[in-house]
C-alpha cells in the first residue's frame, strides 16, 4: 500500500507523461529521421543514394537537359543510408515527419530535382558539372587552373591534367 501512494505522488506532482498531440505540437528530437530533402547544386551524380535505398525510394534517369532525381516517399522507410553514404551531403533527412495522406494521394508523395547538364569549354560535350567542393578536395583548393577545370567534362580535364603534370 505504501509503494502504491509513493507512486501515485511522485505522479501527482511530476503530472501527464504523455504529449498532448493532436490537439498541441508533439516535440520532434533533433536527430530525428524524417522526409528526404535533396540538393541538386550539390549533387554529383554519383547515384550511391540510389544504389544503397533499402526501400527502393530513390531514381535517377539521365536526360538531355541533365540528370533527374525522384524520391518516392510513400516508399522511403527513412533509414538514413543515403544521407549516410552521399559524398557532398546532396541529401539530408530533415525532422519533418508529416507525410500523412489519404490513400487517394499516394501517387503523389514525391520529390523532383534535376543536375543540370553544362558544355565542356575544350570540346563542347555535355557534362555534369564538378561542384566546387569536389574540385577542392581534387585539387587542394581553389585558384584559376581548378576554376578552369571545372569547366571540362572528365575526359578534357583529365588530358589538361597530365598535360600540366608532364610540363
Amino acid at each position: 500500500m505504501m509503494a502504491f501512494l509513493k507512486i501515485l505522488l511522485d505522479n501527482l506532482r511530476k503530472g501527464p507523461a504523455t504529449e498532448a498531440f493532436p490537439f498541441g505540437e508533439a516535440p520532434t528530437p533533433p536527430a530525428y529521421r524524417g522526409k528526404v530533402a535533396f540538393d541538386a547544386d550539390t549533387c554529383t551524380g554519383c547515384k550511391m543514394c540510389e544504389h544503397v535505398c533499402a526501400g527502393g525510394a530513390i531514381r535517377f534517369a539521365e536526360d538531355d537537359d541533365g540528370l533527374h532525381f525522384l524520391i518516392w516517399h510513400n516508399t522511403c522507410i527513412s533509414c538514413g543510408l543515403c544521407e549516410y553514404y552521399c559524398p557532398t551531403k546532396a541529401i539530408t533527412l530533415t525532422n519533418n515527419w508529416h507525410l500523412a495522406h489519404p490513400q487517394s494521394e499516394k501517387y503523389t508523395q514525391i520529390d523532383h530535382g534535376t543536375v543540370a547538364q553544362c558544355r565542356c569549354t575544350e570540346c563542347g560535350t555535355a557534362f555534369l558539372p564538378a561542384i566546387p567542393a569536389l574540385m577542392d578536395l581534387a585539387y587542394r583548393g581553389q585558384n584559376d587552373r581548378t576554376k578552369a577545370l571545372a569547366g571540362m567534362c572528365p575526359d578534357c580535364r583529365r588530358r589538361a591534367t597530365l598535360s600540366g603534370a608532364r610540363s
